[in-house]
């Protein structure tokens, strides 16, 4: 299976890659996901099977340190400059263009709706593991050989040098590792960001997390941007927390509410956004006006806080999400667990118990 729809009962975690199979999950629960398809890992491993490359990497690593920065990227650049000389095997090649042309039909003999384009690994947005920003994303993609560049692209990203040294330190071993490459509708989004369903600070439970910047994430997740930042309290009976009350903060008992309020909210600067430009590709613009501007209203900061806990259901644990809002319609775009929170024991709440972390003593 080279090719894998996002509504498949079979995207498991060893063809889809951590990021892939998050998606079709929640494809497959109902949430908003952007359509899409994955090239399995079995493409990839395909493709380095057809061009020889597992010899290229044996002996690029073989004698590897991973404490030696300049010896990564060396191992890197080596691995990426023989996977950008290799060639797609023709049957993933046509399998790649078909499920492209059936998510983007052609118009007038060209393509007119532009793709995303990301890496997904098979030991990536796990509980225990996190393998963000390691490898390869592309947006704003037109047209089939832009498509077959940026997966090739993805594959070779399995072999930067940030992802080769932290598969050392945690003791992953390279010949297991392969990657899938996700292809999805491009959400121009007016405003996208990360929301915790936990607060990652403090751990609190009963707090969902958001940051919100215009345009396309890209400016966020690359820390171009000071985005807008809200904390909404979660009712108690969703978060897991231990008491059963109503009240928004400083309520009195004739204030009671459905529990979700936005507690706090600061405008970061927001001077820098993303966007998409005609033809491919992405652009930055600079908005110095844009600070004063919230980019959420409050109704939409309670909608994807619940939108959160739904996801968060899914999951059975607090959850790390990536969205975007386009012409008033919240996507999901990703899913992960938060890999930073304090382990809370699972036991009865029956009774007060007040949990201390030491460690963050």
């Amino acid at each position: 299976m080279n090719i894998i729809p996002f509504t498949s009962p079979e995207a498991t975690l060893e063809l889809a890659g951590g990021k892939g199979a998050n998606l079709v999950r929640l494809t497959r629960a109902g949430f908003d996901v952007p359509r899409g398809f994955i090239v399995s890992t079995n493409a990839y491993r395909e493709f380095v099977k057809a061009n020889k490359l597992d010899a290229v990497i044996q002996q690029t690593l073989d004698e590897l340190a991973q404490e030696n920065a300049d010896a990564l990227e060396n191992a890197s650049q080596t691995i990426r400059s023989a996977f950008s000389q290799g060639d797609i095997p023709a049957r993933i090649h046509l399998e790649i263009l078909s499920a492209y042309a059936e998510l983007n039909p052609q118009a007038n003999g060209e393509y007119q709706n532009p793709v995303a384009i990301r890496s997904s690994a098979t030991a990536e947005d796990l509980p225990d593991l996190s393998f963000a920003g390691q490898q390869d994303t592309y947006l704003n993609v037109i047209g089939e050989e832009p498509i077959l560049q940026a997966v090739v692209n993805c594959w070779s990203s399995l072999w930067t040098a940030r992802a080769i040294g932290y598969r050392m330190r945690n003791h992953i071993s390279h010949d297991e590792a392969a990657l899938a490459v996700v292809v999805q509708e491009m959400v121009e989004s007016d405003v996208s960001g990360v929301l915790f369903t936990a607060n990652p600070l403090t751990g609190a439970l009963n707090e969902s997390v958001i940051d919100a910047t215009f345009g396309l994430g890209e400016a966020l997740v690359s820390g171009q941007v000071e985005p807008d930042h809200f904390v909404v309290s979660v009712p108690f009976a969703l978060s897991g927390a231990t008491a059963q009350s109503t009240l928004a903060p400083g309520a009195s008992a004739g204030e009671r509410s459905d529990g979700w309020e936005v507690v706090s909210k600061t405008l970061g600067a927001k001077k820098i956004s993303t966007r998409g430009k005609t033809g491919g590709g992405v652009e930055s613009i600079a908005d110095e006006a844009a600070e004063a501007r919230q980019t959420l209203t409050d109704d939409q900061i309670r909608q994807l806080a619940k939108t959160g806990a739904q996801i968060q259901k899914e999951y059975g644990a607090p959850q790390d999400i990536e969205w975007a809002f386009a012409d008033g319609k919240l996507y999901i775009l990703q899913s992960r667990g938060i890999t930073s929170l304090f382990p809370v024991p699972k036991v009865s709440f029956d009774t007060l118990i007040i949990w201390i972390s030491f460690g963050a003593m």
